[in-house]
C-alpha cells in the first residue's frame, strides 16, 4: 500500500477497488479519513471525525465499513480487549506497544521482536501472522 499521507479521492477510490471493496460514498468518507496519516482509530473515533468533518454516516455503516476493510486486509484490526478494538491503518507486519494509562497504541516493526517457545507445527502447519501487543502502565 501507497504511504504517503493524506491520501487524495481519487486515491481513496483507487484503493477501495484494488481491495475489491466497492467505494459507496460513505466508504470513501471513512477511508478518506482513515488514510488522512498512519493512525490507530477506534470505530468511534472514526465515526467522530468523519461526522465533524461536515458527512453524516451512522454508527452502523462505520462498524460494518471498518470490519470490511479489516476482513479485505485494507486495515489491521488490533483488539486490546474485549472493550478496545482499534483499525490501523498501516496493514505491513508489524507489533504494537499500549498505553494502559494513556490510551495510545505505537507501532514496533516485526523484526525487532523475537518469538521463541511456539510449540511444534503439526501436519503442514505454519505461523501465517504473529500479532504482539506490549502492554504497559506506569502504576
Amino acid at each position: 500500500m501507497n504511504n504517503k499521507y493524506p491520501l487524495d479521492h481519487d486515491e481513496i477510490v483507487s484503493l477501495l477497488q484494488s481491495y475489491d471493496i466497492s467505494p459507496t460514498r460513505q466508504r470513501v468518507e471513512i477511508a478518506e479519513f482513515l488514510f488522512r496519516k498512519q493512525q490507530h482509530l477506534s470505530a468511534d473515533n472514526i465515526l467522530e471525525g468523519v461526522n465533524q468533518n461536515g458527512h453524516r454516516v451512522s454508527r452502523a455503516t462505520v462498524y460494518n465499513s471498518m470490519g470490511l476493510f479489516a476482513n479485505k486486509g485494507l486495515v489491521r484490526e488490533v483488539l486490546i480487549d474485549r472493550e478496545r478494538v482499534f483499525y490501523d491503518s498501516n496493514s505491513s507486519s508489524h507489533h504494537h506497544v499500549y498505553n494502559m494509562d494513556t490510551g495510545e497504541l505505537m507501532d514496533v516493526e516485526g523484526a525487532g521482536i523475537e518469538i521463541k517457545g511456539l510449540p511444534e507445527m503439526t501436519d503442514g502447519a505454519r505461523v501465517v501472522d504473529t500479532d504482539v501487543i506490549v502492554r504497559v502502565s506506569s502504576k
